[in-house]
């Protein structure tokens, strides 16, 4: 990947790329190959925003069927049912992405991204994965790990109006600018350790700081919901409140924690939302968007380790939530 230079059709597609984060930026982007899971309106906002930035390939994995929830968030959905009739949501998200950037290979992989072996998630620099179960990230996430080369993992959730973002770049080694003694600038090189989404998640309530947002609670006792009654993300409804809210009593006594940290109105509104809200979508896919350039540029401070967006109070809030040693 190193020795390969940008073509010149690149360059003079990708110049105004270029003026802001460099050629090397831009090579190291137009060689790397990504995989999507869960074509989510989240996703479909990075997707759109990545093809149109240069990536080398990018695979998308979704079995699903086009439902009315998902045209209401997903813009790369055609209004025609003509267009995506007996199509599954990749294939109809392939079709639409393919236009935005003809220089971006954009392909399809069906079937369960659980069951894929090692050496399918081998071929791919970033994986991302949205609307999965518990058990689904947990083992992506470890199927990245154990690779002999660095993969990137970012899981990603959209409910109503809040989104959450966890992202797991193993052992990272970045450049960053800094100004010398001398006030001019340099770029001096760091290096970060993160945690796996498993280790991140098993860190005790008690032994976060206080202000840790709502949401990052909120989301686990969603997530634990589902897994322990057997349902895919989206498939709880308001009927399900009153189990959700007994749930997080539970985990909150056993966690130590005061269960008013976590607003019975903030549940409800995550139980609720099945829909995406497009402006979150566009606001969480951008800085996903963000996030992976950096990765793979090896430019700019990386966000570690989980991102948190309410609209109701329109602030976005970054989280390192790893285990002592980490």
């Amino acid at each position: 990947m190193d020795g390969e230079e940008l073509t010149e059709q690149e360059t003079a597609l990708y110049d105004r790329q270029i003026r802001v984060w460099g050629a090397d930026a831009q090579r190291r982007l137009s060689k790397s190959h990504i995989l999507v899971y869960g074509m989510k309106g989240t996703v479909a906002e990075f997707c759109k925003n990545i093809v149109l930035a240069g990536v080398g390939s990018l695979t998308l994995v979704d079995d699903r069927a086009v439902t009315e929830d998902a045209l209401s968030s997903n813009f790369l959905i055609p209004p025609n049912e003509n267009m995506y009739d007996g199509k599954t949501l990749a294939e109809v998200c392939c079709n639409s992405l393919k236009e935005f950037n003809s220089m971006v290979r954009v392909s399809v992989e069906k079937g369960d991204l659980s069951r894929f072996g090692g050496d399918f998630f081998d071929k791919f620099d970033i994986v991302i994965v949205s609307c999965c179960t518990l058990t689904t990230k947990k083992l992506i996430n470890e199927k990245c790990r154990k690779l002999s080369k660095r993969v990137a993992f970012y899981a990603v959730d959209c409910r109503d109006s809040c989104g959450e973002m966890f992202v797991d770049l193993q052992k990272y080694i970045y450049t960053k600018k800094k100004l010398d003694e001398n006030n001019q600038p340099t770029a001096i090189e760091r290096e970060l350790q993160y945690p796996s989404f498993q280790e991140s998640i098993s860190v005790p309530w008690r032994k976060l700081p206080r202000k840790v947002s709502k949401l990052y609670f909120a989301m686990r006792v969603i997530e634990r919901y589902e897994e322990v009654e057997g349902r895919n993300p989206g498939q709880i409804s308001i009927d399900d409140l009153p189990a959700v809210l007994k749930l997080k009593k539970e985990l909150c006594e056993a966690q130590s924690m005061n269960e008013s940290h976590i607003p019975n109105a903030l549940m409800e509104k995550l139980v609720m939302g099945r829909r995406e809200f497009p402006p979150v979508c566009a606001i969480i896919g951008g800085i996903l968007g963000q996030e992976v350039i950096k990765a793979i540029s090896g430019k700019g401070d990386p966000l570690q380790n989980f991102f948190f967006f309410d609209a109701m109070d329109g602030k976005g809030i970054i989280e390192n939530i790893s285990p002592p040693n980490t």
